[in-house]
């Protein structure tokens, strides 16, 4: 019913027209009362050449996250500290996750994990920023155990004591091959699944990774979560772990938006909870994409592997936005292949659609953040880079 009249896709499980009509009324039941997470997090894997379209080279990639922070709190702005890096096409999701968060009313909450400075704006303090980022995975010990339980913990913690639902997003440079390592870490075989913002996923360079991250962790026979994400994930996990089953056991919904990332968090957690109440764990878990990332049906497979390997039923909603109409080549490109996702776009778009928001509104405030973003040189020259 509400899929057809708003154009939002599920995917994942079949699911009959009722189960997707109750999916969609929990939604909206809580539209205006969603606390958002973003979490920037840093991880040295980003720092391999060819990695990640999050920036043009491994020096911008060090800003992506923060810059995509500070333009999904104040949009386009003569005050920015932070460029937003120069990307081969496309322009940040940040840009879709502002304009609808502004429309829906809410303010996002900034989780920054090994960053290594002090953003200039709100931010929950979660660790010490003098952790610095998470080693290559390549290393096979991305992060010592106890900062990995420690992220966990007071994930967890802030979860718990959660009285709204919320949704979990992120920005990290890097995170689709440490999430790509940690469902290989436990026997899926998924490196033709994991998608990319680039326009071609670079999968041979991200399998060479993952295999020698893995190899390096020598991983033994009794490994859990936590040891997986302390050889070969990121810190955006270890905390996004205990966020997302703090808030479960608090009752709350939980939308993870995004794609592979939020996917390896899903593993994660399942892992750690084994058969014990997993059904109802998952019964108010979204995830929750853009429409460009489903395009190839990646994503689908992958969401249906982790839905067979945990006898669970899991449900995928992808938002209608798209940027046919759009005048902007930047925007444009969403359309053909680049960028995709991030910054919790998908999720926070659909928030905005269940709103009663238009796709031609959402364009529109789009592409006059852009104008107003090229005209401040928010975005960054290559020299600056």
């Amino acid at each position: 019913m509400y899929s057809k009249e708003l154009g939002i896709n599920f995917f994942g499980i079949e699911s009959n027209k009722k189960r997707q009509f109750n999916r969609i009324e929990i939604l909206k039941k809580n539209i205006n009362n969603f606390k958002i997470f973003l979490v920037i997090a840093g991880t040295n894997t980003s720092q391999i050449p060819g990695i990640s379209a999050a920036g043009i080279n491994p020096k911008s990639r060090r800003i992506t996250a923060l810059a995509d922070a500070e333009f999904l709190l104040r949009g386009a702005s003569k005050d920015h500290k932070y460029k937003l890096p120069l990307l081969n096409a496309g322009v940040t999701p940040a840009l879709i996750s502002h304009v609808c968060s502004k429309l829906i009313n809410v303010h996002p909450v900034i989780v920054p994990l090994g960053i290594g400075v002090k953003p200039n704006f709100n931010h929950l303090v979660v660790e010490d920023k003098d952790l610095g980022p998470s080693n290559c995975l390549t290393s096979g010990k991305s992060m010592p155990k106890e900062r990995v339980l420690n992220l966990y913990e007071r994930g967890l913690a802030i979860g718990n004591s959660s009285k709204q639902p919320i949704l979990i997003s992120e920005s990290v440079p890097g995170g689709t091959t440490t999430a790509q390592a940690v469902m290989e870490a436990f026997g899926l075989q998924v490196s033709n699944l994991v998608g990319s913002s680039l326009y071609r996923a670079p999968r041979e360079l991200r399998r060479k990774v993952v295999q020698k991250g893995i190899m390096n962790a020598n991983l033994k026979t009794d490994f859990d979560s936590f040891d997986v994400v302390a050889s070969v994930g990121d810190p955006f996990q270890a905390f996004s772990m205990g966020l997302l089953i703090g808030a479960r056991s608090a009752n709350q919904p939980v939308i993870l938006s995004g794609g592979s990332q939020m996917l390896a968090v899903i593993m994660l957690v399942l892992e750690f909870l084994g058969a014990k109440n997993k059904d109802d764990f998952i019964e108010d878990v979204f995830i929750a994409t853009t429409g460009w990332l489903v395009k190839d049906n990646s994503l689908i497979d992958l969401l249906n592997l982790i839905n067979e390997k945990y006898d669970v039923n899991l449900l995928g909603l992808a938002s209608p936005l798209n940027f046919k109409s759009s005048i902007y080549k930047e925007l444009k490109d969403y359309e053909i292949g680049h960028v995709k996702e991030g910054v919790g776009a998908g999720g926070i778009s659909i928030l905005a659609f269940l709103n009663g928001f238009k796709n031609h509104e959402i364009v529109s405030l789009c592409q006059q953040n852009l104008e107003k973003m090229k005209r401040l040189g928010q975005i960054s020259l290559e020299k600056d880079c």
